[in-house]
């Protein structure tokens, strides 16, 4: 089995035919262009594993090349060459993604090192996303509601711009999704995503999980090593539950940001590092900033590009659409293929109120395709997954364990469903019906997950 494919791209036949004969003997299928345009075309015809481009070339450049293939959107993996090299062409090829930049005349050991390490990077990232897909990790932001299609527009607006976004929402509503989205989707996603959970680390240790430390720093830091900030350098740094960190650490992040500097614990060295944060918190950081829990310059620092998720309650028309694509992951790891809801089944889903969000329906839907015996989920093995929980709510509003503020928010959901129904959808009439303001009632509306009638929302 050959270890890789390789595209070898040099003007000079002597050292096409080395390289040929030498990676041939290592196991590599090995295809050879003289020349920018013999390159393209065979690059439009078939996919390799890894690329060796020389700068000068009698027809153009190779780092050219590696320029307009990025810009189709490849991500083929691009060793550069050259015999004269200069570091303004080192830097442009970095810049574009270039995996490594050797001199000639090259030194073959050098070469089969390259090419074995950074087939093992790509392969390994492979099989770690092709895991995570088996797995249910990947996740995505799924939904075609209002509240969703504003978001994902929102996404892409932040994913821009460099400032700060700060992502608010109820716990499991996909805070973490977002800040992969942005990552993704922005000009650092070459560059590595680093998550911190603020609430997970110990707060004797979060400083030197942020920041790295120096050997000798503390009882047990044994050998330096480097923080979150500066191994995402470069990059994106998620920092997750920021609104949990302690006080102490509020006035360091809040420098850092300010300096875009750090220095390790135990050390006295200044190192400048280029990140771009994602904050997230569940937490009211309003009020957090009014008790005196969370710094308020901090809280201006972070809130820069705010981003607000909403609760699956507020947008109940993409939960089937949620169910089904946990449920063929749900299906697939518990070998139960073929399983599906039947319409009173999804029905009651979509009528409860997710305290927990997108996740908690997640786990439900697992619940469901371990402990359904059939084929189908009906009515009945929903209710019997939910627990009381329906039976709650159909005896009164309170339920045991669901916070306030979603008990207020599904009575003034039904208020308003019952309102608009009984004057026909019109705002206005609504409006007057309940005694509300016209605008108040568009943002009770729109924060509700509500639609009236769209042609008087529009003249409004």
């Amino acid at each position: 089995m050959p270890r890789g494919h390789v595209l070898v791209l040099d003007d000079e036949r002597a050292i096409l035919t080395t390289l040929q004969k030498a990676l041939s003997l290592e196991g590599y299928t090995v295809d050879v262009a003289g020349g920018v345009g013999v390159a393209e075309e065979k690059l439009a015809k078939r996919s390799y594993d890894i690329a060796l481009f020389d700068v000068s070339l009698p027809d153009g450049d190779g780092v050219e090349l590696l320029k307009r293939i990025r810009a189709a959107g490849s991500e083929l993996p691009v060793v550069m060459m050259s015999g004269h090299a200069t570091v303004d062409a080192a830097v442009r090829a970095t810049r574009l993604g270039a995996i490594d930049f050797l001199e000639k005349p090259l030194s073959t050991d050098r070469l089969l090192l390259v090419l074995e390490n950074t087939l093992r990077l790509v392969r390994a990232e492979a099989e770690a996303k092709a895991l995570r897909t088996q797995t249910g990790q990947v996740g995505e932001l799924i939904g075609e509601s209002r509240a969703m299609l504003d978001l994902r527009e929102q996404i892409a607006r932040a994913a821009k711009a460099t400032a700060t976004v700060f992502v608010t929402g109820e716990r499991g509503t996909g805070k973490e999704l977002v800040a992969r989205a942005i990552h993704g989707a922005s000009k650092r996603a070459r560059g590595p995503l680093e998550k911190m959970n603020c609430a997970a680390v110990p707060s004797e240790l979060i400083e030197s999980e942020m920041f790295g430390h120096e050997a000798g720093a503390f009882t047990g830091a044994t050998k330096q090593r480097r923080g979150k900030f500066e191994r995402a350098s470069g990059g994106t740094l998620f920092l997750d539950e920021v609104g949990d960190m302690p006080l102490a650490m509020q006035a360091k992040l809040l420098r850092v940001l300010q300096e875009r500097e750090i220095e390790r614990v135990g050390g006295n060295e200044t190192i400048k590092v280029d990140v771009r944060v994602v904050a997230a918190t569940n937490r009211d950081i309003e009020a957090a900033c009014r008790e005196g829990q969370f710094r308020p310059d901090l809280y201006d620092r972070l809130n820069v590009l705010p981003l607000s998720l909403p609760p699956l309650r507020a947008r109940r028309e993409d939960v089937p659409l949620l169910a089904r694509h946990f449920l063929a992951i749900a299906t697939q790891a518990n070998d139960r293929t073929g399983m599906a809801f039947t319409e009173g089944g999804m029905k009651m889903l979509v009528a409860y109120s997710f305290p927990g969000n997108v996740r908690e329906l997640r786990n439900i839907i697992e619940r469901l395709v371990i402990l359904t015996p059939d084929e189908t989920i009906d009515e009945g093995d929903v209710k019997v997954c939910l627990g009381g929980q329906q039976a709650a709510m159909k005896g009164g509003i309170f339920r045991p364990g669901v916070p306030f503020r979603v008990l207020a928010e599904e009575a003034e959901r039904t208020i308003l469903e019952e309102a608009l129904g009984h004057h026909g959808g019109q705002m206005a009439a609504t409006a007057r019906g309940l005694g509300l303001e016209r605008s108040h009632l568009y943002k009770k509306c729109k924060a509700l997950g509500l639609r009236g009638d769209k042609g008087e929302a529009e003249d409004e």
